[in-house]
C-alpha cells in the first residue's frame, strides 16, 4: 500500500481532502455535553388530592398505580412518595436503551385501567405522567419590577403563557411551576353560618347549581313546523364569572321574601389556586419553573431554544414584568468544552516543538503537522454516524490521541530522515526502502493501541455508555492516524523532502549543541543497556520489586465514581421542624439570602418555599445559588462557598441545613455520595421499619468507613387525630357525609367546580376563612346539621388527641422503604462504603433489607467489572501481538514492560491524592497501549536484525540505539500533550487532573524504565527459547 501512494501523491492527497470535508460538515452538526447521556430513562408520575395524609394517599392512589406498574415491560424499579402536602410522585426508571417514549405511553395505559378505582378529587385534578430527567436543567422566573404585581398575578400569567410555550420546545420534559394560577376562593366564616344555621354542604349544593353549564339549542330547529323562515340559536350564562357573581349565590329563600346569598356568610376573591409555594429571587418576591430535560435531550440545545423563545415572549409582557433565568447549569457545559479545546491546542503546539526540537527541519516537522488534524477531523465524522456527542470524553479522548496520532507520522518521518542521512538515497527511494522496514512496526502499533481499547467498550450500564465515549474516539483517530501513516505521510515524504547532503550536516548553534549532547546520551545509554544484559538476575529481581510496588500501590489507592466538579452553582435544603408554618421558613431562608448575597462569588440565588427533593411541605425550601464566573471569583470555589454558608446557617437553631454539590452526571440522582433504600419485605408495618432504620443508622455512627449517613426524607411529626364518635352522631341524627364535607370544606379545601376567568377554566373553592382553622379548638366549634334541622357543634361527638405520625411515606418497589443517602469517610472510596452498608445491613432483624439506587446502582456494575476489563486488555493485546509476530515468546517481552507503566501512574495519582475513578481507568487502559508501543519499536528492529544473521547481544544493543531517539521523542510529544491536563484551571479542572496526572506519570516511568528493560526482556526471553529448544528435539 506505501508502494502504490509514494508513485500516486495526488490520489492520496484526494483521500486526505475528502476525510477534511466530512469531518468539517460533522462538526456543526454534532451536539455539545458535558456527558453523555448514560442514566437510565425515567418517568414520573404525579397526582394531587388536597388536604390528603400521606397514608390516605399511600393506600388510595399510590398502591393501585404500583400493582399496575409492576407489570410495565423493561422496568429497573420504581419508588413512590407522599407527603402532607397532598402531593404523591411515582419514579419509575427503565432500563438503559429504552425508547422513553414507548415507556411512557405504556406507563399511561396502564394508568388508564386504575383511573376508575381513584378518589374523585385525584380524577379532576388530573394525573400527569411525564418523562424528564430528575435535575433541573434551568429556572426561569418571573418578577415585578415596580413591585405592582403580587406573586398570584405573576403565577398566574405564568401558567396561562409561558408553561405551554415552554413544554412545546424540544428537548423539554417537564416545567414544573412553583406557583399556581388564580381561582375563585370562598372563604367561609362558621359563626355565621351557624347563626343562619346552614352548613358547608349548602355552600357547595348551591355553587354546584348556580354556576353550570347550559346547552340550550337553537328556536326553530329541525323538525320544524312547515313555513318556519329563519333559526336562531340561544345564548344563556349559565357559569359565573367574577366574584360579584358569585357573592350573590342565593344559599336560601326565606318565606318573608328575604333571603341568605353567599356574601352573607363568607368573603368572596380571586386567589390562588393553592398557597403551597412562595418563591425569592435575590430577596424579591418573584415566581419559578424548574425545566427538566427528557431524557437524552442535549441541554446546551434546549436551553439555547428556551432562551430564544422568553426572548420572543418578552415582547407581549405587560408592562413592569421582566424574566430572568437566575439558575441556569448550561453555561458551565459550553465552559468546560471551550477549557478542553483550550487544552487540546496547547497540546498540539507542544507536542509540534518537540518534534521540531529533535527533527530539527521544517519540512520534517510539517508533515506530521499536517496528518494530525486530518486524522482528528476523520473522528468527527466518525462520532456523527455513531450517534456521539462533543463532551469532556470525546475530547479527552481525542487530547490523548493526539500523541498517538502524531507517533505513527514522526516514526515514518524519522526513519525517512536516517535513511537518507547515512545511505544518502534520494527522498523517493528512502521513502520506499523506509516504509518496507516500518510498516510492520506501524501495523502492529495501530493494531495494539485500537485492540487495547475494544474490551472497555463491552462494560455495561452507565459506566459502559461512558468508556463507549472515550474507546470510540480513540481507537477511531488511531486506525485512521495508521491509514494516513501508510498513504498520506508517505507521499507527503517522496514530495516535500529534500535530498540531504551528506558532506554539509553539521548543525550549527543550538541544534548543534543539542544533536552533540544527545549523541554522547545516546552512547552512555548502550553502555548501560550493555552493561544490563551481563547482570540479567540482577535487574529482574529490580523488575520483580517493582511489580510488587505497583499491585501494593493499586490495593491501596481509594476508588470512586466520577470525580466532583466545581459546576458553579450549589444546592441548599432547609429543613425546619415538622410543625413550622411557611413563615418561620421564610425568616431561614431570608438569613440564608443575606448570608450569600454577602458573598462577592455569588452572582443570584432563587430560594423555592415549600418544595425540596426530600419531598414537599410548608417547612421546607430549596435554595440554588449560583456563582460569578471563574475570572470573577477570587479563588472561591462552589465547595468553598457550599462550606462557608454550611458554617454560617449551622448556628441557625430553626432549621437544618444541607449544603448539596451536584453530581458529576446530572442524571444520576440529586447530588453526590451514595443512595440506598431500606425495605420493610417481611410487611412488619411502619413502626418496625423505622426501628430497623434507626438501627441502621447507629451501626453506622460506629463505622470508620462511612460518614454523613443521614435520612432524606421528611422526619415523623405531630399529628392531631380526630376520632369521631358513630354511633353519637347517628344518634343525634347526623349523617355522617354531613361531617365529612364540613370538615374538608372548612379545614382543608373543597374542589367545587370550575368557572371561566378570561377563556380559561379556573377552580372554586371552599375553605374557611384563616381565623377560624389555626387552633385544634376552631375545629371542635364547627356545627352540622341534623336531621331535623336543628344545629350540633362537632365537639358533641368528635374529640381530637396528638399523635406523632409520619408526614411522608416512600415506597421503592412497592415495599414501604426508607431513603438513605450518605458518603465515604476520608480515606476510603465510594466503593469500600457500599460494601459496609452492605455489610451492617446483614445485621438486622428478618424481613428488612437494603437496596441501591442511582448513582450507586450504576457504581456497583461498574466496581466489579473493571480488573476484569483491564486483564482482559492485556489479553487481547498478547494475543494480537502473537498473531503478528508468529510467536509466542516475543509478546511476552513486550508485555513484561506494561505494569512499570502502571506503576508511574499509581504512583503519580497517590501524590495528587486522588481516586481509582474512572478517568483513571481510562488513563491506566491507554497506559498498557503505549508501554507496549515503545517495547514494539525496539522488538521490530531487534527482532528484524537478528534474522538478518546478527548475534543477539549485538542485534538487541543495535535496536535499542537505534529506536532511542524516535522512542523518546514520540513519548515526550505525548507526555506534553496531557501537560495541560495536569496544569488546568477553573471549570472542569479535577476531571482534567483526574486523566492527565496518571496518564503523565505512567508515561514517564513507562518510558525510563522501558528503554532500560525492553532490550532485557527481550534478551532474556529469547535466551530462554534458545536454550529449551535443543530439548524439545
Amino acid at each position: 500500500m506505501p508502494q502504490f501512494f509514494i508513485n500516486r501523491p495526488v490520489f492520496a492527497w484526494v483521500i486526505a481532502v475528502f476525510i477534511i470535508l466530512f469531518g468539517l460538515l460533522s462538526i456543526p452538526k454534532l451536539p455539545v455535553a458535558l456527558y453523555p447521556s448514560v442514566a437510565p430513562p425515567t418517568i414520573s408520575i404525579t397526582a394531587s388530592y388536597p388536604g390528603s395524609t400521606p397514608e390516605t394517599m399511600n393506600n388510595s392512589v399510590v398502591a393501585l398505580i404500583e400493582r399496575e406498574l409492576s407489570s410495565a415491560k423493561h422496568v429497573l424499579y420504581y419508588e413512590s412518595s407522599s407527603d402532607t402536602s397532598g402531593m404523591a410522585s411515582i419514579t419509575v426508571t427503565f432500563a438503559p436503551g429504552t425508547d422513553p417514549e414507548l415507556a411512557q405511553v405504556d406507563v399511561q395505559n396502564r394508568i388508564k385501567v386504575i383511573e376508575p378505582r381513584l378518589p374523585q378529587a385525584v380524577r379532576q385534578n388530573g394525573l400527569s405522567v411525564e418523562a424528564s430527567g430528575a435535575n433541573f436543567l434551568m429556572i426561569v422566573g418571573l418578577t415585578s419590577k415596580d413591585g405592582k404585581l403580587t406573586e398570584a398575578d405573576l403565577s398566574d400569567y405564568f401558567s396561562r403563557n409561558i408553561t405551554e410555550e415552554l413544554r412545546r420546545i424540544e428537548g423539554v420534559g417537564r416545567v414544573q411551576l412553583f406557583g399556581a394560577e388564580k381561582a375563585m376562593r370562598v372563604w367561609v366564616d362558621p359563626v355565621k353560618l351557624s347563626q343562619y344555621r346552614l352548613t358547608v354542604s349548602d355552600i357547595s349544593r348551591a355553587i354546584n347549581t348556580e354556576n353550570t353549564q347550559i346547552a340550550p339549542g337553537r328556536t326553530g330547529d329541525a323538525p320544524a313546523v312547515a313555513g318556519q323562515q329563519v333559526s336562531y340559536p340561544l345564548l344563556v350564562k349559565g357559569q359565573l364569572g367574577s366574584p360579584q357573581e358569585f357573592a350573590s349565590i342565593t344559599l336560601r329563600a326565606n318565606p318573608d321574601g328575604s333571603r341568605v346569598v353567599l356574601s352573607d356568610v363568607a368573603r368572596v376573591e380571586l386567589g390562588s389556586q393553592t398557597y403551597s409555594f412562595a418563591n425569592r429571587e435575590n430577596g424579591r418576591v418573584s415566581t419559578a419553573a424548574a425545566i427538566q430535560l427528557s431524557p437524552g435531550a442535549n441541554a446546551v440545545k434546549t436551553a439555547e431554544r428556551i432562551k430564544l423563545r422568553l426572548n420572543e415572549l418578552r415582547q407581549a409582557m405587560p408592562e413592569g414584568m421582566a424574566y430572568s433565568i437566575p439558575f441556569d447549569t448550561t453555561p458551565f457545559v459550553k465552559i468546560s468544552i471551550e477549557k478542553v479545546i483550550h487544552t487540546f491546542i496547547e497540546a498540539m503546539i507542544l507536542v509540534f516543538l518537540v518534534m521540531y526540537l529533535f527533527l530539527q527541519n521544517v519540512r520534517y516537522t510539517f508533515i506530521p503537522a499536517i496528518v494530525a488534524p486530518i486524522a482528528l477531523l476523520g473522528t468527527f465524522t466518525v462520532m456523527l454516524l455513531a450517534g456521539f456527542s462533543v463532551n469532556v470524553l470525546t475530547m479527552f479522548g481525542m487530547v490523548l490521541a493526539i500523541g498517538i496520532i502524531v507517533d505513527d507520522a514522526i516514526v515514518v518521518v524519522e526513519n525517512v530522515e536516517r535513511i537518507m542521512t547515512e545511505e544518502g538515497l534520494g527522498p523517493k527511494a528512502a521513502t520506499q526502502k523506509a516504509m518496507k522496514e516500518i510498516t510492520g512496526a506501524v501495523i502492529g502499533i495501530t493494531l495494539v493501541l485500537s485492540a487495547v481499547f475494544i474490551p472497555m467498550a463491552m462494560a455495561s450500564g452507565s459506566v459502559g455508555a461512558i468508556y463507549r465515549q472515550f474507546t470510540l474516539s480513540m481507537a477511531v483517530s488511531i486506525l485512521i492516524s495508521a491509514f494516513l501513516a501508510l498513504s498520506l505521510t508517505p507521499a507527503l515524504c517522496a514530495t516535500l523532502l529534500k535530498p540531504v547532503d551528506r558532506h554539509a550536516h553539521q548543525k550549527k548553534g543550538f541544534f548543534g549543541w543539542f544533536n552533540h549532547k544527545f549523541a554522547a546520551m545516546t552512547y552512555l545509554y548502550g553502555q548501560g543497556v550493555s552493561r544490563l544484559l551481563k547482570r540479567v538476575g540482577g535487574a529482574l529481581a529490580v523488575y520483580a520489586a517493582l511489580c510488587l510496588l505497583f499491585f501494593l500501590a493499586i490495593k491501596n489507592l481509594p476508588s470512586s465514581f466520577l470525580p466532583e466538579e466545581d459546576q458553579g452553582y450549589f444546592m441548599t435544603s432547609i429543613q425546619l421542624p415538622s410543625d413550622a408554618t411557611s413563615e418561620r421558613t421564610l425568616n431561614v431562608v431570608k438569613a440564608f439570602e443575606q448570608q450569600v448575597l454577602s458573598s462577592p462569588a455569588t452572582q443570584s440565588t432563587i430560594a423555592i418555599m415549600g418544595f425540596s427533593f426530600a419531598g414537599s411541605g410548608p417547612n421546607s425550601a430549596m435554595a440554588f445559588t449560583t456563582l460569578k464566573g471563574w475570572e470573577d471569583r477570587q479563588g472561591a470555589t462552589a465547595f468553598s462557598e457550599a462550606a462557608r454558608a454550611q458554617k454560617v446557617m449551622s448556628a441557625n437553631p430553626e432549621a437544618e441545613t444541607f449544603n448539596l454539590i451536584p453530581p458529576a452526571i446530572d442524571e444520576l440522582g440529586n447530588s453526590s455520595g451514595f443512595t440506598l433504600r431500606l425495605q420493610d419485605r417481611g410487611g412488619k408495618g411502619y413502626a418496625a421499619l423505622k426501628k430497623a432504620e434507626e438501627q441502621l443508622l447507629a451501626l453506622a455512627v460506629k463505622s470508620s468507613v462511612v460518614r454523613d449517613v443521614y435520612v432524606d426524607g421528611l422526619p415523623d411529626g405531630q399529628m392531631i387525630r380526630l376520632n369521631i364518635d358513630r354511633q353519637k352522631a347517628f344518634a343525634m341524627g347526623v349523617a355522617f357525609d354531613e361531617i365529612s364535607q364540613t370538615l374538608s370544606g372548612a379545614i382543608g379545601s373543597l374542589y367545587v367546580n370550575d368557572f371561566p376567568n378570561s377563556d380559561r377554566m379556573q377552580q372554586v373553592i371552599i375553605q374557611a376563612d384563616a381565623k377560624y382553622r389555626m387552633q385544634p379548638e376552631d375545629i371542635l366549634r364547627l356545627y352540622v346539621r341534623n336531621a331535623s334541622g336543628g344545629m350540633a357543634p362537632l365537639a358533641e361527638f368528635v374529640h381530637a388527641e396528638w399523635e406523632t405520625s409520619p408526614l411522608q411515606l416512600v415506597r421503592y418497589q412497592g415495599y414501604q422503604s426508607i431513603k438513605i443517602t450518605g458518603n465515604p469517610a476520608h480515606g476510603y472510596s465510594s466503593g469500600d462504603a457500599l460494601n459496609e452498608m452492605s455489610r451492617l445491613a446483614k445485621q438486622l432483624p428478618e424481613g428488612f433489607a437494603i437496596a441501591w439506587t442511582g448513582g450507586s446502582l450504576q457504581e456497583q456494575q461498574s466496581a466489579s467489572e473493571a480488573p476484569m476489563l483491564m486483564v482482559l486488555s492485556m489479553l487481547v493485546v498478547f494475543l494480537v501481538l502473537a498473531a503478528l509476530y508468529e510467536s509466542w515468546s516475543v509478546p511476552i517481552s513486550v508485555m513484561l514492560v506494561v505494569p512499570l507503566g502502571l506503576l508511574g501512574a499509581v504512583i503519580a495519582v497517590s501524590l495528587m491524592d486522588m481516586q481509582n475513578d474512572v478517568f483513571f481507568k481510562v488513563g491506566m487502559i491507554t497506559i498498557i497501549g503505549l508501554s507496549a508501543k515503545n517495547a514494539i519499536l525496539i522488538v521490530e528492529f531487534a527482532k528484524q536484525m537478528h534474522e538478518g544473521g546478527k548475534g543477539l547481544v549485538e542485534a538487541t544493543l543495535e535496536a535499542s540505539r537505534m529506536r532511542l531517539r524516535p522512542i523518546l521523542m514520540t513519548s515526550l510529544a505525548f507526555t506534553l500533550g496531557v501537560v495541560p491536563l495536569i496544569l488546568a484551571s477553573g471549570a472542569s479542572a479535577r476531571t482534567q487532573q483526574a486523566i492527565g496526572s496518571g496518564v503523565f506519570g505512567g508515561m514517564i516511568s513507562g518510558t525510563l524504565l522501558a528503554i532500560f528493560f525492553v532490550p532485557l526482556f527481550y534478551f532474556s526471553v529469547m535466551k530462554a527459547v534458545e536454550k529449551l529448544k535443543p530439548k524439545q528435539r
